[in-house]
């Protein structure tokens, strides 16, 4: 008679871990205060991180620099704008 091998089976990796679903990041929603005081900051934000840059920068590299977020940018660039301090070059904004 013949021997028959029996091998035990393990659970699949992948039934036995079940990982948790990944949690997605919530995006950040910036409230921002829309007044002249400080509308007015967030340009001398701007001001302040071109000034350092010494060269054109993009919206993301000056809410990066000056460490506020993009729509806080526009505000500042849109405030500085009117008062001729910054113009656009190929799509960055420079001192004027």
């Amino acid at each position: 008679m013949a021997e028959k091998k029996t091998t035990t089976k393990a659970a699949p990796k992948a039934a036995a871990e079940k990982k948790a679903p990944a949690k997605k990041a919530a995006a950040k929603k910036v409230e921002v205060a829309i007044n002249a005081e400080n509308v007015g900051f967030k340009a001398g934000d701007v001001y302040q991180a071109l000034a350092a840059a010494g060269k054109a920068l993009t919206v993301a590299e000056i809410a990066k620099t000056a460490k506020i977020a993009t729509e806080e940018v526009y505000l500042g660039i849109g405030w500085l704008f009117k008062e001729g301090k910054v113009k656009g070059e190929n799509n960055l904004v420079a001192l004027a």
